[in-house]
Formats: structure tokens, sequence, C-alpha cells
């Protein structure tokens, strides 16, 4: 399982989201995106990850006003692998690999 974390100052709640093997998730501010991330420049559905059975990630960006960024680069569509940072709108996100019991 993925744990992918927002990144901040240390006065900004942080936020995580669990991320299963064979699952399709969105991020943006709209209340039916899957990850809800209240932020400017954040769109409705701002890009979708997609967590393939054998643990890889991919990133796709929906078509946002702002674009995603991943590693400073802006993207349509990439691998997230652990460590990467995936910037939508203002807010930062790291990656990280879930330990057991977490």
């Amino acid at each position: 399982m993925w744990i992918l974390r927002t990144l901040g100052a240390e006065t900004e709640e942080t936020q995580q989201f669990r991320l299963l093997p064979g699952y399709i998730k969105t991020i943006g501010r709209a209340p039916g995106a899957d990850f809800v991330v209240q932020a400017s420049l954040v769109s409705r559905v701002h890009c979708r990850l997609t967590v393939f059975a054998d643990g890889a990630v991919e990133v796709e960006d929906l078509e946002s006003t702002n674009g995603t960024w991943l590693n400073g680069e802006r993207i349509n569509r990439a691998p997230l692998v652990e460590g990467a940072i995936l910037k939508v709108g203002r807010v930062e996100l790291v990656l990280e690999r879930s330990s057991p019991g977490t």
C-alpha cells in the first residue's frame, strides 16, 4: 500500500491519502473527488491516480487549469515512484510506502 502525504509548513494540517492496488482515485477541490484538497489553484477534479495490481502508481492530469507537476516538471501522464513530489496547485504531496499497521 502507498501513502500520498501533503508537505507544507508546520502550522498546516498534514493530509494523508491511502492508495491500494487496483484502485483509481481522483484529487481535486470538488466534494466528489476521492481526495479533496481545499487549496487555491487546485481544479475541481485535478488529476487521477491509478494503482495497478503490481503496485505501480501512475498519475494523469485531467485537463486542470494550472497543470499537474511531478518533481518540478509539468506532466500529462507519468509513473509515480517512492519519494516523488506531486504538485497540484500550490499543494505538494510525496509518495511513500506504507509501513505495516499504518
